[in-house]
Order: C-alpha cells, then structure tokens, then sequence
C-alpha cells in the first residue's frame, strides 16, 4: 500500500512540474527535491539491498552531470536540469533509454507545437494557463516533456512497475 501510494506521489509530481512549467515556465526547486527524495523511501520498499539503490543512484548522477552540462550551455533551464536526475533517480538505467527516447520525442514535438502557437495565437488572446508559454522569446515549457518520458519509462522501473504487478 505505501509503494502505491509513493508511486502516485512520483506520478502526482511529475504531473506538477508539467502543468507549473506550462503555465509559469518554472519548476520550483522544492517539487525537484520532493520528487528526489520520495524516492529513497520508495526504493528500500521494494529492493532494500544496495545493488538497486546503487544502480539508480549512478543513473541518477549522470543524469546530473549531463544536465548541468546543457543548464551551463543554455540548452536547458534549471528546473529541468534538476527535474530530469530525480526523474532518473526512479526510473534508473533499464528505462534510462526509454525515458531519454520519449522525452526527446515529446520535446520535439512539444517545441513545434509551441513555435506554431506563438505564430498562430495573439499573446493577449493565450489563456492564462498557458500565457507565459506563448510569449515570443521564451523557453519551451520542457516539464511537459520530462514527464510524458517519465510516464513513458514507467514500466521499465522496477521500483515503479510494482504498482501494476
């Protein structure tokens, strides 16, 4: 019962930092951390040995390294460079690809229909929940795409796929 329930925080989470990124181009740092740290909870539920642990930790460090990477070079904003390692921390290296894979298709796609919005709706006529996303020269809301990857790579975590079993 508690791992479901912190399966249905992780989604919850990601869910959060999707809807916040649309509206306000921001993942705050406390969903970041929240979203990182019910993990370790999560984690010595179902494999309380190190080797899981261990193995999602590391992916979860290159993950790190790897965004800080693109935080530093512009491509990424600070919330996604922190969301995309605590994303890692649960879905750890067998979904590694998957998530990767999905998120930049749903960045890809997600980008394009941003570019055509801005071109096709007036910046006074966006809705309020998206706004801040249809000014010209602002980010892409990519919270929307670390989590469809996040939802994408579920069934390959084996801390997250014990929910379905």
């Amino acid at each position: 019962m508690m791992l479901q329930l912190l399966t249905l925080v992780f989604a919850g989470f990601c869910l959060f930092a999707a809807l916040r990124d649309l509206a306000t181009l921001t993942i705050p740092n406390w969903l970041n951390a929240s979203l990182a740290l019910s993990f370790f909870p999560a984690c010595l539920l179902v494999a309380p040995g190190w080797e899981v642990f261990g193995w999602h930790l590391l992916a979860g460090f290159i993950a790190f390294a790897i965004s800080l990477t693109l935080f530093t070079t512009g491509v990424f904003g600070g919330g996604d460079a922190k969301m995309i390692p605590a994303v890692m921390l649960w879905i750890g290296p067998g979904g590694a690809f998957d998530f990767v894979y999905a998120m930049a298709l749903a960045g890809g796609v997600l980008a394009l229909l941003v570019i055509l919005a801005r071109k096709c709706v007036p910046a006074q006529a966006a809705p309020g929940f998206a706004y801040e996303t249809l000014q010209d020269e602002k980010g892409v809301p990519y919270g929307i795409a670390i989590a469809a990857g996040a939802f994408a790579a579920l069934p390959a975590s084996p801390i997250l796929t014990t929910l379905f079993s």
